[in-house]
């Protein structure tokens, strides 16, 4: 064993080559649109990499617009 390996439960204890797929997006998506692109970027990964799908992670942050600049402005100021 690790010492990753006592921090998280064995349900987290996946292979450490694992796929995380980290996604960054301004919000305002419904969860069935994420949860459908979530879908869609699991498949091609499990295509490509030749991975079984629960070694796929998709993680989705959603960023506010006045939180995403830019060339220094906010998207929420773009027109």
């Amino acid at each position: 064993m690790t010492p990753r390996d006592h921090r998280f439960p064995p349900i987290l204890q996946k292979d450490p080559t694992m796929p995380v797929l980290h996604v960054e997006m301004l919000e305002g998506r419904t969860p069935e649109q994420k949860k459908q692109y979530a879908q869609a970027l699991t498949e091609v990964t499990i295509r490509t990499l030749g991975v079984p799908p629960e070694a796929v992670d998709v993680l989705i942050t959603e960023i506010k617009r006045q939180d995403w600049f830019i060339a220094g402005v906010p998207f929420s100021e773009k027109k």
